[in-house]
């Protein structure tokens, strides 16, 4: 299965987060690689959208819609940097 990258997420992550989180540093908690969240190796044929580390192949997000409503794992982050334009008060 070919990898497409995190930009394959990007509505599903805005309709998470309520913005723009493809240019987010995503740091793997497995490796330490800091990426922008659109470099992600994104797969969407998985139990769910499952989203890894290009550098250690870590899974790193898995996002599951069921009735409408998206569950999200994140336990393989270990942050998720948002840019300081979209800090708190950039949200909402």
């Amino acid at each position: 299965m070919d990898a497409l990258d995190g930009n394959a997420i990007a509505g599903v992550l805005f309709e998470v987060f309520g913005a723009e989180m493809t240019t987010s540093a995503a740091v793997c908690a497995n490796c330490g690689a800091r990426a922008p969240a659109a470099e992600l190796a994104v797969y969407l044929r998985a139990p769910g959208t499952v989203a890894r580390c290009r550098t250690c192949m870590s899974v790193l997000m898995v996002l599951v819609t069921i009735h409408e409503r998206t569950c999200v794992d994140l336990r393989g982050l270990d942050t998720l940097e948002i840019p300081a334009s979209r800090g708190p008060s950039g949200w909402g």
